[in-house]
């Protein structure tokens, strides 16, 4: 391999210590990286005012569980080291890189974005970055030289989120598929772990309102009284959503604290194994825009021999479905399919893991998104 030989990946992730499932998506990208032979470093950069203690701690023992000791850095808000590398090793490091990922533009540090010979933006939250650039919210994007997305429908018919004018790669997410084995036998549950609101507010766009997952989970409140099989969704929601809260149990979902049952990337993946199936509702941005969303956390059941189900954002049209991965848009569509795997679950299971193999490996989609990248 050329002196080029690393991957540098930059994201928020100190600061969530207790979701594992957000521990994931960046694992993803390192072991992914890794695997294909590349050396890989990650860093993080800790918002004005946060502790170092804390984050550093968490981020250590993250990286040290999977074998990437010596492979991360933590800086504060002013971009000076705080824990891991130091920084001068880190620009060093980040100048001999093949490129930085910026996972949506979160590293702001001056000098190890200057050191990269390619800054590559990649948005895991399609929709609202686009918008609020429309819109002079706000630009995250400025600074990069190449820009990606997990939207795979922009720039198509029909999808309505704006492309700013920029030249977009799409790519789905990866999964490692040896940290996700097909388990067996399934549990009894089908589950999904879910945030009610996240971090965004909703987006006005072109006389139309963008919403968050809570904006869509009402509308799917009755599913769980009518399911052949128990809903457990571990459930990142604010006690000030009691009503919320309030109609979700009274139609027969069960609501688990992700903070137990999800707070690390091993007890997320425990909790993924441990299931039946997957049922996820998407947030309002990914349906109404047509976005192609796929969860990152859906891959990882469908790795595991996990069947999902999950509300079309667009990807319907670009993967299979009906086995192992069922669309659905309303509550009888979703209905039929939890039908479908109560009544065929093997035969769902291994599909499940059949497609997770075809067209999610993380050897597949990482090689080719480098590749069209022009990485070699």
């Amino acid at each position: 391999m050329s002196r080029r030989d690393t991957v540098v990946v930059a994201g928020s992730l100190a600061q969530k210590p207790r979701h594992g499932g957000h521990a994931w998506v960046f694992l993803q990208y390192l072991l992914g990286f890794r695997r294909l032979g590349w050396d890989v470093l990650f860093v993080d950069q800790l918002a004005a005012g946060t502790g170092t203690a804390a984050p550093a701690a968490s981020l250590e023992r993250l990286m040290s569980g999977f074998g990437l000791e010596g492979a991360w850095a933590l800086l504060d808000h002013e971009g000076n080291g705080a824990a891991g590398l130091p920084v001068d090793e880190v620009v060093e490091r980040t100048r001999r890189s093949a490129l930085l990922l910026n996972v949506m533009g979160f590293l702001t540090a001056e000098p190890v974005l200057a050191a990269a010979p390619r800054r590559v933006f990649l948005d895991i939250d399609p929709g609202f970055p686009q918008m609020w650039r429309a819109l002079e919210l706000a630009d995250v994007f400025a600074g990069h030289d190449n820009f990606v997305t997990i939207g795979e429908n922009i720039g198509q018919p029909g999808c309505h989120i704006p492309t700013c004018g920029l030249r977009w790669t799409t790519t789905p997410q990866p999964v490692v598929l040896k940290q996700w084995p097909a388990t067996t036998p399934p549990g009894e549950a089908v589950t999904s772990v879910a945030t009610w609101r996240g971090a965004y507010a909703p987006v006005e766009y072109e006389g139309r309102s963008y919403g968050l997952r809570a904006h869509e989970m009402r509308r799917f409140a009755p599913l769980a009284s009518r399911s052949p099989l128990p809903l457990r969704v571990a459930l990142d929601i604010h006690p000030a959503d009691h009503t919320d809260r309030e109609l979700l149990e009274a139609n027969g979902w069960v609501l688990l604290d992700p903070g137990t049952v999800a707070s690390d990337a091993w007890t997320y993946r425990r909790f993924i194994q441990g299931s039946r199936a997957e049922l996820t509702v998407a947030k309002n941005m990914y349906v109404q825009a047509d976005t192609a969303w796929l969860s990152d956390r859906s891959l990882c059941y469908l790795a595991s021999g996990r069947p999902v189900i999950a509300q079309d954002t667009g990807f319907a049209s670009r993967y299979p479905t009906g086995l192992g991965l069922l669309a659905f848009s309303e509550v009888d569509d979703a209905l039929a399919a939890l039908d479908e795997v109560a009544a065929e679950p093997v035969k769902h299971g291994q599909a499940a893991r059949e497609l997770a193999e075809a067209y999610f490996d993380s050897g597949l989609v990482l090689g080719r998104l480098l590749s069209t990248l022009g990485v070699t």
